[in-house]
Protein backbone atom coordinates (compact mmCIF):
# COMPACT_ATOMS: atom_id res chain seq x y z
CA UNK A 1 0.00 0.00 0.00
CA UNK A 2 1.74 3.85 -0.83
CA UNK A 3 2.46 5.56 2.60
CA UNK A 4 2.30 9.69 1.90
CA UNK A 5 6.07 9.91 3.21
CA UNK A 6 8.90 8.50 3.82
CA UNK A 7 11.59 8.57 7.31
CA UNK A 8 14.37 9.75 7.37
CA UNK A 9 16.60 6.68 6.96
CA UNK A 10 14.56 5.60 3.64
CA UNK A 11 17.38 4.16 1.06
CA UNK A 12 15.75 6.12 -2.13
CA UNK A 13 15.86 9.11 0.42
CA UNK A 14 19.34 9.08 1.57
CA UNK A 15 21.02 7.47 -2.13
CA UNK A 16 18.99 7.11 -4.87
CA UNK A 17 18.04 3.59 -3.99
CA UNK A 18 14.96 3.13 -6.26
CA UNK A 19 13.05 3.61 -9.15
CA UNK A 20 9.69 5.93 -10.20
CA UNK A 21 7.30 6.47 -12.96
CA UNK A 22 5.46 9.69 -13.90
CA UNK A 23 2.07 8.39 -15.32
CA UNK A 24 -0.43 10.76 -17.22
CA UNK A 25 -4.23 9.73 -15.79
CA UNK A 26 -7.31 10.62 -18.24
CA UNK A 27 -10.19 10.47 -16.08
CA UNK A 28 -8.99 8.80 -13.59
CA UNK A 29 -7.46 6.10 -15.84
CA UNK A 30 -3.45 5.68 -16.39
CA UNK A 31 -2.40 6.32 -20.41
CA UNK A 32 0.12 3.60 -21.31
CA UNK A 33 0.10 1.75 -18.08
CA UNK A 34 1.42 -1.95 -19.33
CA UNK A 35 4.45 0.68 -20.47
CA UNK A 36 5.09 2.06 -16.75
CA UNK A 37 4.31 -1.30 -15.62
CA UNK A 38 7.20 -3.40 -17.75
CA UNK A 39 9.76 -0.29 -16.95
CA UNK A 40 9.01 0.04 -13.39
CA UNK A 41 9.43 -3.95 -13.33
CA UNK A 42 12.45 -3.96 -15.09
CA UNK A 43 14.15 -1.35 -12.67
CA UNK A 44 13.60 -3.13 -9.76
CA UNK A 45 14.92 -6.39 -10.99
CA UNK A 46 18.01 -4.29 -12.49
CA UNK A 47 18.57 -2.94 -8.60
CA UNK A 48 17.21 -5.94 -7.00
CA UNK A 49 14.46 -4.83 -5.35
CA UNK A 50 10.70 -6.59 -4.85
CA UNK A 51 8.51 -4.77 -6.88
CA UNK A 52 5.29 -3.98 -5.30
CA UNK A 53 1.77 -5.73 -6.17
CA UNK A 54 -0.30 -5.17 -8.99
CA UNK A 55 -3.02 -4.75 -6.75
CA UNK A 56 -0.93 -2.15 -4.78
CA UNK A 57 0.10 -0.27 -8.03
CA UNK A 58 -3.48 -0.38 -9.26
CA UNK A 59 -4.64 1.28 -6.22
CA UNK A 60 -2.01 4.45 -6.31
CA UNK A 61 -4.89 5.67 -9.01
CA UNK A 62 -7.85 3.57 -9.05
CA UNK A 63 -9.48 4.43 -5.52
CA UNK A 64 -9.51 8.20 -6.34
CA UNK A 65 -11.92 8.27 -9.69
CA UNK A 66 -11.59 11.85 -11.11
CA UNK A 67 -12.50 13.82 -14.74
CA UNK A 68 -9.60 15.70 -17.01
CA UNK A 69 -6.03 15.41 -16.64
CA UNK A 70 -3.40 14.20 -13.38
CA UNK A 71 -0.26 13.14 -13.34
CA UNK A 72 0.20 10.01 -11.43
CA UNK A 73 3.87 9.92 -9.65
CA UNK A 74 4.93 6.67 -8.13
CA UNK A 75 8.10 6.09 -6.16
CA UNK A 76 9.39 2.92 -5.12
CA UNK A 77 12.46 2.61 -2.69
CA UNK A 78 14.26 -0.03 -1.25
CA UNK A 79 13.22 0.56 1.98
CA UNK A 80 15.17 1.64 4.99
CA UNK A 81 18.16 -0.28 6.54
CA UNK A 82 21.43 -1.69 5.49
CA UNK A 83 24.36 -0.30 7.01
CA UNK A 84 26.26 3.05 4.81
CA UNK A 85 26.07 1.64 0.93
CA UNK A 86 25.22 -2.36 2.09
CA UNK A 87 22.01 -2.94 1.80
CA UNK A 88 19.65 -5.07 4.49
CA UNK A 89 19.54 -8.87 4.49
CA UNK A 90 15.86 -8.24 4.52
CA UNK A 91 14.44 -5.58 2.94
CA UNK A 92 10.92 -4.57 3.39
CA UNK A 93 10.52 -1.91 -0.36
CA UNK A 94 8.56 1.58 0.40
CA UNK A 95 5.66 2.63 -2.52
CA UNK A 96 4.87 6.56 -2.29
CA UNK A 97 2.73 7.94 -4.87
CA UNK A 98 0.72 11.07 -5.64
CA UNK A 99 -1.28 12.82 -7.88
CA UNK A 100 -1.72 16.43 -8.73
CA UNK A 101 -4.08 18.34 -11.33
CA UNK A 102 -2.51 18.72 -14.93
CA UNK A 103 -3.31 20.53 -18.20
CA UNK A 104 -0.72 20.10 -21.63
CA UNK A 105 0.54 22.40 -24.03
CA UNK A 106 -0.98 22.70 -26.95
CA UNK A 107 0.55 25.37 -28.20
CA UNK A 108 4.31 23.70 -27.96
CA UNK A 109 2.49 20.98 -30.23
CA UNK A 110 1.30 23.59 -32.59
CA UNK A 111 4.29 25.90 -33.04
CA UNK A 112 6.95 23.89 -31.84
CA UNK A 113 9.66 24.36 -28.89
CA UNK A 114 13.29 26.21 -29.03
CA UNK A 115 15.87 24.23 -27.65
CA UNK A 116 19.54 24.21 -26.52
CA UNK A 117 22.55 22.02 -26.35
CA UNK A 118 23.60 21.52 -23.14
CA UNK A 119 27.31 21.72 -21.76
CA UNK A 120 26.94 18.25 -19.20
CA UNK A 121 27.59 15.26 -20.30
CA UNK A 122 26.11 12.15 -19.39
CA UNK A 123 27.93 9.12 -17.79
CA UNK A 124 27.94 6.03 -19.82
CA UNK A 125 26.55 3.03 -16.88
CA UNK A 126 24.99 0.51 -19.03
CA UNK A 127 23.58 -1.32 -15.64
CA UNK A 128 21.56 1.60 -15.25
CA UNK A 129 20.87 2.64 -18.50
CA UNK A 130 17.28 2.89 -19.43
CA UNK A 131 15.70 2.66 -16.34
CA UNK A 132 14.26 5.83 -14.19
CA UNK A 133 16.26 5.22 -11.45
CA UNK A 134 16.08 8.13 -8.70
CA UNK A 135 19.28 9.34 -8.75
CA UNK A 136 18.91 12.21 -11.63
CA UNK A 137 21.44 14.68 -10.61
CA UNK A 138 22.96 14.96 -13.75
CA UNK A 139 19.27 15.92 -15.08
CA UNK A 140 19.21 18.12 -12.41
CA UNK A 141 23.06 19.72 -13.32
CA UNK A 142 21.67 20.48 -16.94
CA UNK A 143 18.69 21.73 -15.87
CA UNK A 144 20.75 24.35 -14.13
CA UNK A 145 22.59 25.91 -17.36
CA UNK A 146 19.54 27.76 -18.32
CA UNK A 147 16.95 30.44 -16.36
CA UNK A 148 15.16 32.12 -18.88
CA UNK A 149 12.32 31.23 -20.96
CA UNK A 150 13.98 31.03 -24.07
CA UNK A 151 14.19 27.27 -24.34
CA UNK A 152 11.86 24.42 -23.26
CA UNK A 153 14.46 21.86 -22.90
CA UNK A 154 18.09 21.00 -23.50
CA UNK A 155 19.18 18.12 -25.12
CA UNK A 156 21.92 15.88 -23.75
CA UNK A 157 24.88 14.10 -25.10
CA UNK A 158 26.86 11.30 -23.28
CA UNK A 159 30.46 11.48 -22.93
CA UNK A 160 31.62 10.10 -26.26
CA UNK A 161 29.59 12.85 -28.00
CA UNK A 162 26.60 11.31 -28.86
CA UNK A 163 22.83 12.66 -28.44
CA UNK A 164 21.06 10.83 -25.79
CA UNK A 165 17.52 12.65 -24.87
CA UNK A 166 16.90 15.67 -23.40
CA UNK A 167 16.88 16.60 -19.55
CA UNK A 168 13.31 15.02 -19.44
CA UNK A 169 12.11 13.89 -22.51
CA UNK A 170 13.15 11.78 -25.29
CA UNK A 171 14.56 12.72 -28.91
CA UNK A 172 13.47 11.52 -31.83
CA UNK A 173 14.71 13.07 -35.57
CA UNK A 174 13.55 12.46 -39.33
CA UNK A 175 16.42 11.87 -42.12
CA UNK A 176 15.60 10.61 -45.61
CA UNK A 177 12.36 9.53 -44.64
CA UNK A 178 13.01 7.43 -41.34
CA UNK A 179 12.25 8.75 -37.94
CA UNK A 180 14.93 7.53 -35.33
CA UNK A 181 15.52 7.89 -31.99
CA UNK A 182 18.67 7.01 -29.58
CA UNK A 183 19.71 3.78 -29.11
CA UNK A 184 19.47 3.82 -25.14
CA UNK A 185 22.23 0.62 -24.27
CA UNK A 186 24.96 3.06 -22.52
CA UNK A 187 22.84 5.89 -20.33
CA UNK A 188 19.29 7.71 -20.50
CA UNK A 189 15.96 6.79 -19.71
CA UNK A 190 13.75 4.41 -22.11
CA UNK A 191 10.45 6.50 -22.20
CA UNK A 192 6.97 4.76 -22.04
CA UNK A 193 5.90 6.87 -25.13
CA UNK A 194 9.21 5.90 -27.03
CA UNK A 195 8.84 2.46 -26.45
CA UNK A 196 4.78 2.60 -27.52
CA UNK A 197 5.97 4.45 -30.59
CA UNK A 198 8.88 1.54 -31.69
CA UNK A 199 6.53 -1.09 -31.00
CA UNK A 200 4.17 0.88 -33.71
CA UNK A 201 7.07 0.35 -35.82
CA UNK A 202 6.81 4.22 -36.41
CA UNK A 203 10.79 4.48 -34.75
CA UNK A 204 14.30 2.79 -35.59
CA UNK A 205 16.66 2.73 -33.10
CA UNK A 206 20.16 4.73 -34.41
CA UNK A 207 22.95 6.88 -33.23
CA UNK A 208 23.67 10.70 -33.99
CA UNK A 209 26.03 12.70 -32.84
CA UNK A 210 25.27 15.91 -31.02
CA UNK A 211 27.49 17.81 -33.50
CA UNK A 212 25.23 16.44 -36.17
CA UNK A 213 21.62 17.05 -34.63
CA UNK A 214 21.37 20.21 -36.54
CA UNK A 215 21.31 18.54 -39.81
CA UNK A 216 18.44 16.31 -39.77
CA UNK A 217 15.39 16.83 -41.27
CA UNK A 218 12.93 16.96 -38.32
CA UNK A 219 13.79 16.88 -34.46
CA UNK A 220 11.30 16.60 -32.02
CA UNK A 221 10.67 15.80 -28.21
CA UNK A 222 8.58 13.50 -26.55
CA UNK A 223 7.23 12.15 -23.25
CA UNK A 224 3.99 10.11 -22.05
CA UNK A 225 2.88 13.44 -20.58
CA UNK A 226 3.64 16.32 -22.39
CA UNK A 227 3.26 14.60 -25.84
CA UNK A 228 5.52 15.40 -29.32
CA UNK A 229 7.40 18.82 -29.15
CA UNK A 230 8.62 19.54 -32.28
CA UNK A 231 11.50 21.67 -31.99
CA UNK A 232 11.75 25.16 -34.54
CA UNK A 233 14.99 26.32 -33.08
CA UNK A 234 18.37 24.72 -31.82
CA UNK A 235 20.77 26.92 -29.93
CA UNK A 236 24.23 26.11 -28.86
CA UNK A 237 24.96 26.25 -25.19
CA UNK A 238 26.61 29.53 -25.72
CA UNK A 239 23.24 31.31 -26.84
CA UNK A 240 24.31 30.72 -30.69
CA UNK A 241 21.56 29.83 -33.28
CA UNK A 242 21.92 26.68 -34.83
CA UNK A 243 19.23 25.92 -36.75
CA UNK A 244 15.76 26.82 -37.45
CA UNK A 245 12.69 24.34 -38.71
CA UNK A 246 9.38 25.28 -39.59
CA UNK A 247 6.48 23.43 -38.14
CA UNK A 248 4.18 21.33 -40.12
CA UNK A 249 0.72 20.74 -39.19
CA UNK A 250 0.61 17.34 -40.54
CA UNK A 251 3.26 15.92 -38.08
CA UNK A 252 3.83 11.94 -38.66
CA UNK A 253 5.19 11.47 -35.39
CA UNK A 254 2.23 13.61 -33.83
CA UNK A 255 -0.39 11.75 -35.93
CA UNK A 256 0.54 8.19 -34.28
CA UNK A 257 2.11 9.32 -30.68
CA UNK A 258 -0.97 11.72 -29.69
CA UNK A 259 -4.04 8.95 -30.08
CA UNK A 260 -2.13 6.93 -27.53
CA UNK A 261 -1.85 9.60 -24.85
CA UNK A 262 -5.42 10.77 -25.52
CA UNK A 263 -4.60 14.28 -27.58
CA UNK A 264 -5.30 15.41 -30.95
CA UNK A 265 -3.84 13.96 -33.77
CA UNK A 266 -3.36 17.26 -35.26
CA UNK A 267 -2.92 20.45 -33.16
Amino acid sequence: MSQPWVPFDDRGLAYGDGVFETVLLRDGQPVLWQQHLERLQSGCERLKIDPPSPADLVGTWQATPAAGWEVLKIIVTRGSGGRGYATPDVAVPRLVSRRVPFQPDPSAWAQGVSVRICSLRLARQPRLAGIKHLNRLENVLARQEWQTTDYREGLLADDHGLAVEATSMNLFWEKGGRIMTPTLDQCGVEGTLRAALIDAQLVTLAQLPIDEVASVDRLWLANSVQGVWPVNALWTAQGALLRHWGVSRHDPLQAVAHPLLGYPATP
